[in-house]
């Protein structure tokens, strides 16, 4: 760590030892009380400005505050700042700037003695934090069972009404989770505006943050840089009400499932939120869509949705914190409930849609009734009684509009027929590689190969099971052939030919 600034030590000051003995006393006992009145002390005796600055966190401590922004950039640029005296203090940075009138010795006595404080603070809080992760992790599982009153009760802050989660994933997640912990500084302290909580669980990092209606979004600022320093993935999901907690942290696990290196944080609301349904003719979009889950309770729904975002069966269990077992024989009776197959490609790109429908306008189905009613009473026969909206197929004039057609073209127009053919088999194996190979009588090396081309020219990701499930819908508007694998341009053997 370079120490800028301090290469002049001089003479301690005017009053020698005695000096330096009243400012280290005077440093141990802001020591005592915080980190931010250490700081404090230290910029005090400098007479200038004093930054603990991290990594991840920015300005930890900041004496004045607005300095902040200037020890910051010093510790990041220490070379620009040959005035700031730097020391490496409990895995981050004390910068110092002192008055033009305080020798340089001294300044870098008050810079050496409040880094040694903050280290002996620094591992003070690491031999108490085995202790306060577990019983953070506690009370996110007593959030998950339920048990919201008893947590806000312990945290003493009655005005804890919301919560946003977050969870990670990544192979650095022991160091992550401490590096996180030591740049939010966590506090059960009563009567806070938020208070955050995280845990480690099954092979994963869940933050939650409970707060009041919103945040600040400062833990998404952390969780963001933390994501990119140690290479994590993480979902996020909220604000939503402390009761359903539950909810936010299966939406989260299917948020993370989306993302990526080049996206490592995925809000819940973004998963499956496509450019297709604003397209859709709002008021038969949301009649199919609501007597098509009319069936299904709320529960029902939220597990299909997080079952649909992950894109398997044991993802959604892991997001639910279920059994693979119990969300495979869910899934089944939620297909005999729905009368469909929902093991059918189709049916699952069909029932996104329904579960992504926007909320029925108040009055849409009044008016319905008053113009069946009006052409009762005019004489004009009734037509018949409509029948159950069906998964297997869309009404009429849903997703064959021209603005539709369009957005399919724009989508899906110009890919090559054998890379049509195969990635519309892909898709129909559910994202599976060997099964579809075997149906093109080509190599997975080869599919693999094209669905690569495939992935460059849609300029989508693949691995999301949302974006797959609407290129799907995209090819289905837009073909005008069977996208069969027997009409595979072949050239002899298992080869192809470009047309």
């Amino acid at each position: 760590m370079s120490s800028t600034g301090t290469t002049d030590h001089g003479a301690p000051g005017p009053r020698g030892a005695r000096h330096e003995r009243e400012a280290a006393d005077r440093l141990l006992r802001a020591a005592t009380r915080s980190g931010a009145h250490l700081i404090a002390e230290a910029a005090s005796l400098v007479q200038g400005w004093a930054v603990l600055a991290d990594p991840i966190a920015g300005a930890v401590y900041s004496t004045p505050a607005a300095a902040a922004a200037d020890g910051v950039h010093a510790a990041a640029a220490p070379r620009e700042h040959p005035h700031c005296t730097q020391r490496p203090a409990a895995g981050a940075v004390l910068v110092l700037a002192a008055a033009p009138t305080v020798p340089p010795g001294h300044a870098c006595h008050v810079a050496t003695t409040t880094a040694a404080l903050l280290e002996v603070r620094g591992q003070r809080a690491a031999e108490l934090r085995g202790e306060q992760m577990r019983l953070h992790t506690t009370l996110i599982r007593l959030l998950l069972a339920g048990h919201t009153a008893a947590v806000t009760e312990t945290l003493g802050g009655s005005r804890l009404t919301h919560v946003t989660v977050y969870r990670l994933s990544g192979v650095d997640l022991p160091t992550a989770h401490e590096v996180l912990w030591r740049a939010v500084r966590p506090s059960l302290a009563p009567y806070a505006d938020a208070v955050t909580l995280m845990g480690r669980r099954d092979g994963e990092l869940v933050v939650a943050e409970l707060h009041h209606g919103g945040d600040d979004g400062r833990i998404l600022r952390l969780v963001s840089r933390l994501s990119e320093r140690h290479h994590l993935l993480a979902g996020m999901a909220g604000p939503l009400p402390l009761g359903e907690m539950p909810t936010a942290h299966s939406d989260a696990a299917a948020a993370r499932h989306s993302a990526t290196p080049d996206r490592r944080v995925v809000p819940a609301d973004a998963v499956g939120a496509s450019r297709l349904t604003p397209l859709l003719p709002t008021a038969p979009y949301t009649r199919w869509a609501g007597s098509v889950l009319r069936p299904l309770s709320p529960a029902h729904q939220h597990l299909l949705l997080v079952w649909l975002r992950t894109g398997s069966k044991p993802r959604a269990a892991a997001a639910l914190g279920l059994s693979a077992g119990t969300v495979r024989a869910r899934i089944r009776d939620l297909s005999r409930l729905l009368g469909a197959d929902l093991e059918d490609a189709t049916v699952r790109a069909h029932l996104l849609l329904a579960l992504r429908a926007p909320a029925p306008a108040p009055g849409d189905d009044d008016s319905d009734s008053d113009s069946s009613n009006t052409r009762s009473r005019s004489g004009s026969s009734p037509p018949g009684p409509p029948g159950p909206a069906r998964l297997e197929r869309l009404p009429d004039g849903l997703l064959d509009t021209e603005a539709v057609r369009t957005w399919a073209v724009g989508l899906v127009g110009g890919l090559e027929p054998h890379l049509r053919i195969a990635l519309a088999c892909w898709l129909r194996h559910h994202a599976r590689t060997a099964p579809a190979a075997a149906e093109l009588h080509v190599h997975r090396t080869t599919l693999a190969g094209w669905l690569t081309q495939c992935a460059e020219h849609l300029a989508r990701n693949l691995a999301d099971a949302t974006v797959r499930a609407e290129i799907h819908l995209a090819l289905k508007a837009t073909r005008t052939g069977p996208d069969d694998p027997a009409a595979l341009p072949r050239r002899g053997g298992r080869t192809y030919r470009r047309l």
